[in-house]
């Protein structure tokens, strides 16, 4: 894992960078394809970069080079603040929604970034760039998905702040991964305004963020279900990206 910075005050100041390889120099001429991962507002968590390690390696195949901007800049939200279930809790969420989180702001970042990327030594010679989001990743993915998109594909898993209007400008294939935690009417609404390539699946029995920071790998049937989360994204990119 690397960190490197941009000038840009706007930019996140770290970028993760995860390969399991150890000649980076070759990973980087060799693999065309990268992923922008973007994790939820707990940060980076174990479960996390396992599932990075999974995107990287497991489809031996289709091998990737996996991106973490960190766009909260060190100051994720504790993981006990979730579910917001008192109002000093809902308040200060709000507040990060509002500030750090802002689905819009961070958007606009996102196509700056992949273009900062491109010019480092890690980023030379993509051919093409895919995106995973989690939780409210899951809706800057929505966003940059847009007309104009540098991503050939994405990946929404776990997603927040599900909009069928935003489903109406996707225009790259997309999997989208629901938690039984989800609005089902939401995911539904959201799936039939689609008109790109896509797969919508509901995992009814987890809960929300189980591919990521919430993820019990402790328990036989959440790991299970994680395994197959990232599998079910991976087959989705083999075809697409």
């Amino acid at each position: 894992m690397a960190g490197h910075g941009h000038s840009e005050a706007c930019l996140p100041k770290k970028l993760h960078a995860l390969s399991g390889h150890t000649d980076e120099h070759r990973l980087a001429a060799t693999l065309h394809r990268r992923w922008s991962m973007i994790y939820d507002i707990f940060g980076l968590f174990p479960q996390t970069l396992q599932g990075a390690d999974l995107v990287a390696y497991a489809d031996s195949s289709h091998q990737y080079r996996v991106f973490m901007p960190d766009f909260f800049l060190g100051k994720p939200v504790p993981l006990d603040m979730f579910p917001p279930d008192t109002d000093e809790k809902k308040k200060k969420l709000g507040e990060f929604f509002a500030g750090p989180a802002a689905p819009a702001k961070t958007a606009q970042l996102v196509p700056q970034l992949v273009k900062k990327l491109e010019a480092t030594e890690e980023g030379k010679g993509v051919q093409k760039w895919g995106s995973l989001g989690m939780c409210w990743g899951g809706k800057i993915v929505s966003l940059t998905s847009q007309s104009g998109t540098p991503f050939s594909a994405a990946a929404e898993v776990h997603p927040a702040m599900v909009d069928r209007n935003d489903a109406k400008g996707i225009t790259i294939p997309l999997c989208m991964l629901a938690s039984g935690d989800e609005n089902e009417d939401e995911v539904k609404a959201f799936n039939d305004e689609l008109q790109v390539p896509n797969h919508i699946e509901t995992f009814r029995d987890q809960v929300h963020g189980w591919m990521g920071a919430r993820g019990d790998l402790k328990k036989d049937r959440v790991k299970e279900e994680y395994e197959r989360g990232y599998k079910t994204v991976l087959e989705f990119y083999r075809k697409h990206l």
